[in-house]
């Protein structure tokens, strides 16, 4: 008896298996952490061929936790970090070049060539983002330019491009022996070359890219079956049913299928999606504008979304870069040592600036520094950054969709921060809601794969399964949370205009 789906969450620091229950409980869990690659400043790499070892290995690690075999897993469902860009030879299974990460900046140049007089809005109301280095079909063309060889092969139709949701697909369903090429929705409207109306791959655009249409994935819905598991992999014969790009993923897994629903994922970068239904709503403040899911043969849903580039990776950099602490929750230890910021103020532009802003010239400043702050204030600004940016994603999204927020569910690894947490109450001036399943990500894949197969019956039992664990009710005055804000703008301003054409 299949009683179990298992999910693939292939992170930008780590890949996880979780195996569900019917009740949405984590019965058991694999994870392990991937090198990161910064061959040069404002570059980021992935190794995919460790990525697809990694995932095997966490698998087969969540598998033998839980005592289960494949012959236990009804389905498996794939999330995945979204615009990281893998291309690949289809005949060896090697990739061309490492993976380049969504946070990597080195395709300015390209964007904003391709955006020539027009700018970076040229496609903009087709695939609802701006030319940014942020997207995946910029790095393709990086890969095709720069790679020796790479052009040739791809115009040979040698080559395949998917974002790591169709790698791991693509490998787990048999690779160069019969591996199915195939993305979702949600993640091909993250490469700058789908329509958001038709939902299908631009010729124009790929062509202005100079990517061939053979590199492409079929894109699918959210929830259906792709392919089976290889007949000698972990998996054999087990239903691949579901994929949704990482925050497309957790806005599923939280359950936010109303329209106006939002949720807010506090990972490596913060992401906010507001739901809007079957309309697609053009962003006028820094938002974009996404596929949310599509189940099936349903209409597809849509979204805003802010994405904020550097979050939880800031109190990562305070670990590596500065040795601060050893353990990334030490952070919360320091922060609670002080009363406030000290009046200082990081902006951590470390990638530039995403959402609102989208400015690629800034870079990471941390200001209002007198001889009174010490590491502690330090860690407190990092911790009260991640409160401010996600406050500017919430004001830009109720000027757009004329939505007030009521209430903001949250997730990812950052939610267990209470300090934080209280803080993005304090700046919302809204409650924050933690739901008791935290890893909604690879739980809204699961979900997901599990609904095509019929394992769940629909959205309706997502909606039962979800429960809330904890709230934080804002307590701040509101003059003194508008004071603190005041200071956070100016601090962003100072950012703005570093990096000059002869500087990266």
């Amino acid at each position: 008896m299949a009683d179990y789906v298992l999910a693939i969450d292939q992170g930008t620091t780590s890949s996880r298996a979780i195996v569900f229950d019917h009740s949405g409980r984590i019965v058991s869990t694999g994870q392990l952490e991937h090198e990161q690659i910064f061959p040069r400043a404002g570059w980021v790499e992935h190794n995919a061929e460790q990525i697809w070892t990694n995932v095997r290995e966490v698998v087969g690690l969540a598998l033998t936790r839980g005592n289960l075999s494949h012959e236990d897993l009804a389905a498996i469902g794939i999330t995945n970090q979204r615009e990281t860009a893998v291309v690949w030879d289809k005949n060896t299974g090697k990739p061309v070049y490492n993976a380049i990460v969504w946070q990597d900046t080195r395709t300015q140049a390209i964007a904003d060539e391709l955006g020539g007089s027009e700018g970076p809005d040229k496609y903009k109301s087709i695939v609802g983002l701006p030319l940014a280095t942020y997207f995946s079909g910029p790095k393709v063309k990086w890969i095709l330019d720069n790679v020796d060889g790479a052009r040739e092969a791809a115009e040979r139709g040698d080559l395949l491009f998917g974002n790591t949701d169709t790698w791991v697909l693509w490998n787990m369903t048999g690779g160069p022996d019969g591996g199915v090429h195939v993305t979702d929705v949600t993640n091909a409207s993250r490469t700058m070359l789908m329509d958001l109306d038709t939902l299908s791959w631009r010729e124009d655009i790929a062509a202005d890219m100079g990517i061939p249409m053979s590199m492409l994935p079929e894109i699918r819905s959210s929830s259906e079956v792709y392919g089976q598991g290889r007949p000698r992999g972990l998996v054999p014969g087990v239903p691949i049913a579901g994929i949704l790009g990482d925050q497309q993923a957790a806005t599923f897994g939280q359950a936010c299928f109303e329209v106006g629903t939002a949720k807010n994922t506090y990972g490596t970068g913060n992401f906010m999606l507001l739901n809007t239904g079957t309309e697609k709503v053009a962003s006028k403040n820094g938002l974009l504008t996404t596929v949310c899911y599509k189940i099936g043969d349903q209409e597809a849903r849509y979204a805003l979304e802010g994405s904020i580039a550097v979050t939880g990776s800031l109190i990562q950099w305070l670990r590596d870069n500065l040795g601060m602490f050893e353990d990334a929750p030490d952070v919360e230890w320091l922060a609670r040592k002080v009363e406030d910021n000290g009046g200082a103020y990081f902006v951590p532009a470390f990638s530039g600036l995403f959402a609102p802003y989208w400015r690629p010239d800034a870079r990471g400043a941390l200001v209002g520094l007198t001889r009174y702050v010490n590491r502690n204030h330090i860690a407190r600004a990092s911790l009260e950054a991640v409160a401010y940016q996600s406050r500017e994603v919430a004001d830009a999204m109720r000027l757009d969709s004329g939505v007030e927020l009521t209430e903001l569910k949250v997730d990812g690894g950052m939610v267990q921060n209470e300090l934080l947490m209280q803080f993005q109450a304090d700046q919302l001036g809204v409650d924050v809601v933690r739901p008791k399943v935290a890893e909604t990500t690879a739980l809204g894949a699961a979900y997901a794969a599990g609904i095509a197969v019929g394992f769940w019956k629909g959205e309706e039992d997502v909606v039962a399964n979800w429960a809330e664990d904890k709230r934080w009710t804002p307590v701040v005055a509101e003059d003194e949370r508008e004071r603190l804000y005041r200071s956070w703008k100016k601090a962003v301003t100072k950012t703005f205009d570093w990096v000059d054409a002869d500087v990266q």
